[in-house]
């Protein structure tokens, strides 16, 4: 008997590589177990037990601990159903995490945002700071039930599959009366989410190329996701916005190409932008029109 993941079973069979039947599987020995009684999770554990009542024990353990952190993240605050949660479920506070590129900001949207509260909803700020959006800040939010807003900083593409993991809604402005205005707006019912923007990819600059009459052109490693040529896209400096324009060209080698896939290097032009560093990233985003959530 074994439990992988949240399913119990009993070796049926074990094949090795080469199709063949086999009675034992040693250390790094890759097999084919059948006899589970569903399909786990790549990367979960793999586990023998004395017998098929403690597997059975075991995997019902891990699948309401499964159900359980489902209906954690299911019951995630969002901006999107604030006045809904208002309404059903008698919401009585929005706790906000503000991230800003500069202290002046995070006061100031930490003064706004508290003057908003009302008899209804208060809205409680748990914490301002400035830098980018860590994941200690993910965390922070998932386990106060909290909404996260970044004012000119961006998170990590490692942050935000965290935050997706957790269930926590973090929202970006560049402008303050917009974030006040969404705010507002979500208490009254009245926000209406049809625009959505959808980071492309990263890419690191490497290396800069000065050149007469053109500008600056940047040598850099595609990290994540592909890089468009005449994308929107944003450099950041230490995950703040120094800059938002239009990739203006995209090179291989000598030849312009359309777009470039993570784990190559390119050459990128930004539009009416020279002052780039080494180290800086460009992040390439389009916006996409999405269906309000209900």
């Amino acid at each position: 008997p074994f439990v992988a993941g949240v399913y119990a079973g009993k070796v049926r069979a074990l094949i090795n590589d080469k199709g063949e039947k086999v009675k034992q599987a040693g250390p790094s020995t890759p097999v084919e177990v059948l006899g589970l009684s569903g399909v786990p999770e790549a990367g979960d554990s793999f586990m023998v037990v004395s017998d098929e009542r403690r597997a059975r024990q075991i995997s019902a353990q891990r699948s309401e601990k499964q159900r359980q952190e489902h209906l954690r993240k299911s019951s995630r605050l969002r901006l999107d159903d604030l006045y809904t949660r208002i309404q059903q479920e008698g919401v009585k506070e929005l706790n906000i995490v503000i991230k800003a590129d500069v202290q002046g900001s995070v006061e100031a949207l930490r003064e706004a945002l508290e003057k908003l509260s009302t008899d209804e909803v208060r809205l409680v700020v748990l914490q301002g700071a400035v830098g980018g959006i860590t994941e200690s800040d993910v965390m922070l939010a998932s386990a106060s039930n909290a909404i996260i807003l970044g004012f000119n900083v961006r998170p990590t593409p490692k942050v935000m599959e965290l935050a997706e993991r957790e269930g926590v809604d973090i929202r970006l402005y560049t402008v303050i009366y917009e974030a006040i205005g969404d705010i507002k707006a979500a208490m009254e019912g009245l926000l209406e989410p049809v625009m959505e923007e959808k980071v492309l990819g990263r890419a690191e600059v490497r290396k800069l190329y000065h050149i007469s009459r053109l500008g600056t052109v940047a040598g850099c490693y595609v990290t994540h996701g592909v890089i468009l040529r005449n994308a929107e896209a944003r450099v950041l400096r230490d995950e703040r916005v120094i800059y938002q324009g239009k990739i203006a060209s995209l090179r291989r080698f000598k030849e312009d190409v359309p777009e470039v896939q993570a784990g190559y290097e390119c050459g990128i032009m930004l539009e009416k932008f020279n002052d780039l560093k080494e180290g800086d990233i460009i992040e390439p985003f389009q916006i996409e029109k999405i269906a309000r959530k209900l």
